[in-house]
Formats: structure tokens, sequence, C-alpha cells
């Protein structure tokens, strides 16, 4: 079974139903991190030197166009602002993500969804680890009902 396969909880002759064996491909969303980040330094750049941009216009405009642009270059770095705010956010989560798969992986949680609840839930640090292995294991949450719904046929597979 492909991980595309048991992303979409298609049976096989596993025997998984909908929402089993379901995966996420780390490596992916890792991939995916490093641009958000680039373009939260570029939006944080638009924001900051927005100045910097209406300097050039002061010599190079006539009066119309340096005030529109004035006013338009401060809309667009406040926008950038707050899609660097934003952005930065997401590159977190992502992060804190990618962090409770891996470890959920090694730990052997079957099925794990990044809630909060479940992050909570790991081990962590020496006295985490120390819980988890004497105290008892907690019980995590099922993944979302989207990943639980029954799925239509493949067409493309044959039936038996």
């Amino acid at each position: 079974m492909t991980s595309h396969d048991a992303m979409n909880g298609r049976q096989s002759g596993d025997g998984l139903k909908p929402g089993e064996g379901y995966a996420v491909e780390t490596a992916s969303v890792r991939k995916m991190i490093d641009p958000l980040e680039e373009s939260v330094v570029a939006a944080r750049n638009v924001k900051d030197h927005k100045d910097r941009l209406v300097t050039h216009l002061q010599g190079n405009a006539t009066f119309e166009i340096l005030d529109s642009g004035k006013g338009f270059l401060s809309a667009w770095g406040f926008g950038m602002g707050q899609v660097a705010d934003h952005a930065t956010e997401v590159a977190a989560r992502l992060h804190e993500v990618v962090a409770a798969y891996m470890l959920a992986e090694l730990l052997g949680v079957k099925n794990f969804s990044p809630t909060p609840d479940n992050i909570s839930k790991l081990p962590v640090g020496d006295a985490g680890k120390w819980t988890w292995e004497n105290v008892g294991k907690p019980t995590f949450d099922p993944p979302k009902q989207f990943l639980q719904e029954e799925w239509p046929p493949d067409p493309t597979e044959v039936s038996a």
C-alpha cells in the first residue's frame, strides 16, 4: 500500500479501514517550512523598509504618483507585516507538528493526530519519558472525523 492510499484510508490486502494506517510524510511537510520562513523574511523586509521604497519615488515621480505611492506602500507594508506575523505562527506550528509526528512514530502511537491535547501527552524530557515508561501511556484522541469516514470506492480498482 502506498502512503497515498494509506492517507486516503483505502482498504488493501492488509485489511485497513478508513482512518486506519493513514500517513503523513514529515519530509514533505518539512520541505514547506524553509520556503515559508523565507517568505516571512521577505514580507518583513517590505514592512520594515517601505520608507526606502518611498525615497525612490520622491526623485522620480510626480506629486500625484508620489502621494498614491506612499499610500500604497504604507498599506502594503502593513499587510506584509500581518502576513509575516501569521506565517511565523504557521511555521512554528509546522515545526511542532513534525516533531510530534516523529516522536509519536518512535513511540509506536497508532493513528496519531497532532491536536494540542495529543501533543501534550507525548513524553518530553527525562521526566516525561520516565512517566511514559513507569506510570503508563496516555490514551490519545482518535484522528479527526474526516479521516474515519467511509470513502467512495476507487474506480480504478477492479472488484474481485
